[in-house]
C-alpha cells in the first residue's frame, strides 16, 4: 500500500510540475508537441551546413518524388507549411521546407544580414547540399520575395514558381511594421488582426510567452524588416523577365499584401495563373490549405 501511495504521490508531483511548466512556457510545449507529431507522421527532420551556418529543414514524401521546396515568411518556420504540404505529398511530390537562417530551428548567426538578398543567396547552397539541381519553388510573404529573386537570377534552378501572398514589389507598407516585433498584448492583438480575418482569443499566459519569444528574436526580425524597407531588392523590373510557369495564390482579405498586389504580379508575369481565395487573409497557405491545395497540385502536375 505504501508503494502505491508513493507512486500516486510521484504521479501527482509530475502532473503539477508539467502543469506549471506548461503555464510558464506554453510555446515550448506546443513546439515539442508539433515536433513529436512530425516524428510520428514520418516527416524527416534534418540539418545541413550552408555557408558555414546550420540550416534545419523538414522533408516528406517519396524519395523518388519530384522535388518541391517551400520557403516560409518573416518570423515563420518550416512548420508554417504543415497544412499545405500534405496535399503535395499525397500527389507524389518530395517536399522540402527549410527554416531560413535565423528562424525556426536554424542557427541565428550574429554576422548575417537577414536581408532578402542574403536569404536568397543562402537558398542556392541549400539546394546544392541536398543535390537538388532543379526544383519547383514556392515562397510565402517574405519567402515569396526570396524565391522571386532566385527565379530571376537562377532560372535554371526553378522548374515552376509559386507565390503565396508574396511581397517584393516596390510598395511601402500601409501598416505598422513594428507590429512584427510586438511588445504588449495590444500589439500582439493588432498583429493577429493584420494576419487573419477572425483571429482567435489568446489566453493571457500564452500571449505572455509569445511576447517572450518575440523579444528574444526581435533583432533578427528587425534586421530583415529594415533591409526590406530600403527597397533595394524590389522585383518589379525582374518579374517580367521570368519564363517559367508561375502560380499566384492569394487571400482576398490579406491586409499585409492586399490583393491589388497579386493583380500587379499577375500583370507583370504574363504566363502566370492567379487564384484568389474568399474569406482568407495573409495566412491563406496555412488556414485555407483545403481550398488552395488542389490548385497547387494541379499546377505542379501540368
Amino acid at each position: 500500500m505504501k508503494w502505491v501511495l508513493r507512486i500516486l504521490g510521484v504521479a501527482v508531483l509530475l502532473a503539477v510540475v508539467a502543469g506549471v511548466g506548461f503555464y510558464l512556457r506554453p510555446v515550448s510545449y506546443f513546439n515539442e508537441m508539433t515536433y513529436l507529431h512530425e516524428d510520428f507522421s514520418g516527416i524527416e527532420s534534418h540539418s545541413v551546413l550552408v555557408e558555414g551556418y546550420r540550416v534545419h529543414y523538414l522533408a516528406q514524401g517519396p524519395a523518388s518524388g519530384s522535388p518541391v521546396v517551400l520557403v516560409h515568411g518573416l518570423g515563420g518556420s518550416a512548420e508554417d507549411w504543415r497544412t499545405l504540404a500534405p496535399f503535395l505529398v499525397n500527389a507524389g511530390f518530395r517536399v522540402y521546407c527549410p527554416d531560413l537562417p535565423g528562424f525556426g530551428r536554424s542557427q541565428q548567426p550574429k554576422n548575417f544580414s537577414y536581408s532578402v538578398r542574403d536569404q536568397a543567396v543562402a537558398v542556392i547552397p541549400f539546394l546544392d547540399a541536398l543535390g537538388l539541381r532543379q526544383v519547383d519553388l514556392g515562397g510565402w510573404s517574405m519567402g515569396g520575395w526570396i524565391v522571386e529573386l532566385i527565379a530571376a537570377e537562377h532560372p535554371e534552378r526553378v522548374n515552376r514558381l509559386m507565390l503565396f501572398d508574396a511581397v517584393g514589389l516596390n510598395v511601402k507598407p500601409a501598416w505598422n511594421t513594428s507590429l512584427f516585433t510586438p511588445t504588449s498584448f495590444a500589439e500582439l492583438d493588432q498583429l493577429d488582426a493584420l494576419l487573419m480575418p477572425h483571429p482567435p482569443h489568446i489566453p493571457a499566459f500564452i500571449a505572455r510567452d509569445i511576447l517572450r519569444h518575440s523579444r528574444r528574436n526581435a533583432w533578427v526580425v528587425r534586421r530583415a524588416i529594415d533591409s526590406m524597407l530600403t527597397a533595394r531588392d524590389v522585383t518589379d523590373t525582374l518579374l517580367p523577365q521570368l519564363k517559367m510557369p508561375v502560380l499566384i495564390e492569394w487571400g482576398e482579405l490579406d491586409q499585409i499584401a492586399p490583393v491589388g498586389q497579386a493583380q500587379t504580379l499577375h500583370r507583370l508575369i504574363p504566363q502566370s495563373e492567379l487564384n484568389v481565395f474568399d474569406g482568407c487573409g495573409h495566412l491563406a497557405a496555412l488556414q485555407c490549405a483545403g481550398q488552395m491545395g488542389p490548385k497547387v497540385t494541379a499546377f505542379l502536375k501540368q
